[in-house]
């Protein structure tokens, strides 16, 4: 199946909106954890909550497919029959997440192995090899069985494939494995004499004279060859997609007008979410932020975003998240009051058509019987399921929102290569990771009400003020040549260090640091100081960002400007009065680098110049701290401005023009009083 590059995602998308009618709510249901008794009573019990769309059998391989060949869809029949009859809308699975005891007894060899050898078993989930053609085989037939038995009842609205693929099995190393990846790698090079370059493998005798002497990055004496763990980790995205794809192909043939998605997890380093993002007709996501976590809303925030630009900034569904505590921390706080209301306006805000939870009720054993649901073990008296029924209401008290988009003039790059390159073994530095990078230039833009799109270092760059690149260790020639013509066009461009190191196969560019990117710095990195541990450093700014000294941390290198301006320089140590922060004008457009991680007044120095000389503007100037803003505009041109208070304090936010709070209904003012973890819909003209 080749990707589905026409107007269909969009078709089968607008489709589900129109299914809906407003953003979607509710939950995972797995009717097979409770007697007959309990099923009866929660149709009606989610219309109380104000439920309109579930996903159902995620977990439901044994139970349809109890031995070998022998279906049985009564439950799932009732079910879906029960649901539609109170009319609720069915995202429903594939059931092909965790295969049943029967699979893995009959074909212990679809059983995942790890780098050192050893064999994951049966008694979790996602036990399987995703390179397996048995498992493949079994998934796929399940998968038509279910497409077959459901493709015409009117409950089912959306197909969900798999779950959260990679969460628990990101790679496999076993021999089925070995054998899928040098039929990609003969795919990817051709022969073996093109392998051996692209892998350096003359470096400590690796060189190969035949695809079959080619293992996966199994645990070797010292570091394993870092192109082929990039390798192996571009393999593993694709195995994975490819058992996506399998079950997808199915489902086009029986039900091509039905939209097809996946959950993503989070930001979640093994899969290669552009790499998947065609396949998608929506995309999907779960999202548990940590309520122990102060600023956990902010990584979540990104999430959003970058979930909506996976389809060009089209809606997305938030798939699951949780309505209290969590069951997989070391320690599992539950949310405050107000926090799970709060979480969920901010995905709406940023592009969400759905708001759905893990799961409908809390399961009485299991090793998820402590995460919460929105029935808890105590029942719907409990002030959880109070508040996820008062969410409910207010959401489907607005359906104008759905389908609306989220406008940006600024983008964040993140490539996957990039980030797996990153993180390899043997650098000069272990503190430098993409979440962190992506955070720290994340989130000062954030807090001053910018919003942002997250895209590759591919994508077409003319169509914003700012674009934000945390880190680009790997580039390859087509993306550096995308970005100096995007400056040169007039655009602006902040990047921080360690960017333009290595090409596609992990090899340094020639030349001083950073490589194709040295063009666009305007100065020549001449060798990496990483900090020790918790060291760091005095940065003392030039008038142009403000005077005084700041603190860098993590990294310092000693820059060479040829034509770059230098805007702040290292105040003590080795480095003293060498260039940390520069400035370069390039045709018509600018580039700020940063040789160090400034702390957070840096930081937002340094973005503010930035986003001042871009010209980009703010959702809502003079923010309150701790108070989000974005903008959503409805499919009638209408824009709706929501303010989030992620404090623990009232605040007062003044308006640009007056405006009226849509959730409180009250009348038109200049400002908006935000009580505690509060929230405001504005209707703007």
């Amino acid at each position: 199946m080749s990707a589905d590059r026409t107007a269909a995602p969009r078709r089968r998308e607008e489709t589900l909106r129109r299914r809906l009618g407003k953003i979607g709510y509710g939950g995972d249901y797995n009717p097979e954890q409770w007697p007959a008794a309990i099923r009866a009573e929660d149709p009606a019990l989610m219309r109380v909550a104000n439920v309109d769309l579930v996903s159902v059998g995620i977990f439901g391989w044994a139970e349809v497919e109890p031995r070998p060949g022998e279906f049985h869809f009564d439950l799932f029949d009732r079910v879906l029959d029960d649901l539609h009859a109170v009319g609720i809308a069915v995202s429903l699975a594939t059931m092909t997440a965790s295969p049943p005891p029967w699979l893995s007894q009959r074909y212990p060899h679809i059983l995942p192995v790890r780098a050192d050898g050893t064999r994951l078993w049966p008694g979790g989930r996602q036990h399987y090899c995703p390179s397996s053609p048995v498992y493949r085989q079994h998934a796929v037939r399940l998968a038509e069985q279910v497409a077959r038995r459901y493709a015409h009842h009117p409950a089912l609205a959306i197909w969900h494939v798999g779950n959260e693929y990679g969460v628990h099995v990101a790679e496999c190393h076993c021999d089925v494995s070995a054998e899928d990846f040098r039929h990609w790698l003969t795919r990817r090079y051709g022969d073996v004499a093109s392998l051996n370059e692209a892998w350096s493998t003359t470096f400590w005798s690796q060189r190969y004279d035949d695809f079959d002497q080619v293992l996966p990055p199994r645990t070797a004496p010292t570091f394993p060859n870092p192109a082929q763990q990039l390798d192996y980790a571009r393999f593993s995205s694709d195995a994975m997609l490819a058992c996506y794809r399998a079950e997808v192909e199915v489902l086009r043939q029986i039900t091509p007008d039905v939209p097809v998605t996946t959950n993503f997890c989070g930001l979640w380093k093994p899969v290669d979410f552009w790499a998947w993002a065609p396949y998608v007709d929506v995309a999907s996501v779960d999202a548990y932020p940590d309520p122990a976590e102060p600023e956990s809303h902010v990584e979540s925030a990104f999430i959003y975003d970058l979930l909506r630009s996976l389809k060009g900034g089209r809606p997305w569904l938030l798939m699951e998240q949780s309505p209290s505590a969590v069951n997989w921390r070391p320690r599992n706080a539950p949310k405050p009051p107000g926090a799970m209301r709060l979480g969920s306006w901010q995905a709406v805000a940023r592009g969400a058509d759905a708001v759905m939870f893990f799961q409908w009720r809390q399961s009485r054993g299991g090793a998820e019987k402590y995460h919460a649901a929105m029935v808890p073990h105590a029942g719907p008296q409990h002030r959880t399921f109070r508040e996820v029924a008062a969410l409910g209401a207010e959401l489907a008290a607005h359906p104008e929102l759905a389908g609306g988009q989220v406008p940006a003039e600024t983008a964040l790059i993140l490539d996957w290569p990039s980030w797996w390159a990153l993180e390899l073994d043997s650098h000069p530095s272990v503190d430098v990771t993409m979440r962190e990078a992506l955070l720290a230039h994340y989130t000062p833009l954030h807090w001053a009400g910018i919003t942002c799109d997250v895209v590759p270092s591919t994508a077409d760059l003319g169509g914003y003020r700012l674009v934000v690149v945390p880190n680009l260790y790997l580039v390859t020639e087509e993306a550096a040549q995308n970005l100096r013509r995007y400056v040169h066009n007039g655009g602006h461009l902040l990047l921080s260090f360690f960017s333009g190191i290595v090409d596609d196969c992990d090899r340094v560019h020639d030349g001083d640091y950073p490589g194709p990117l040295r063009e666009l710095v305007g100065a020549r990195v001449k060798e990496w100081w990483p900090l020790p541990e918790g060291g760091s450093l005095p940065v003392r700014l030039a008038g142009a960002l403000g005077g005084g000294t700041t603190t860098g941390r993590l990294w310092s290198e000693v820059v060479v400007p040829d034509s770059a301006e230098v805007l702040g320089t290292f105040d003590d140590g080795e480095l003293a009065g060498r260039p940390a922060i520069l400035r370069h004008r390039l045709g018509r457009g600018v580039v700020w680098y940063l040789a160090t991680r400034l702390d957070e007044p840096g930081m937002t120095a340094v973005v503010d110049a930035a986003v001042t000389a871009a010209g980009v503007q703010p959702v809502l100037p003079d923010l309150p701290a701790q108070v989000e803003a974005v903008r959503r505009v409805a499919t009638d041109a209408t824009s709706t401005l929501f303010l989030l208070n992620h404090s623990r304090e009232a605040v007062r936010v003044p308006l640009p023009r007056p405006g009226r709070d849509l959730l409180t209904d009250g009348p038109e003012s200049t400002f908006v009083d935000l009580p505690a973890r509060g929230v405001a819909l504005v209707r703007e003209a």
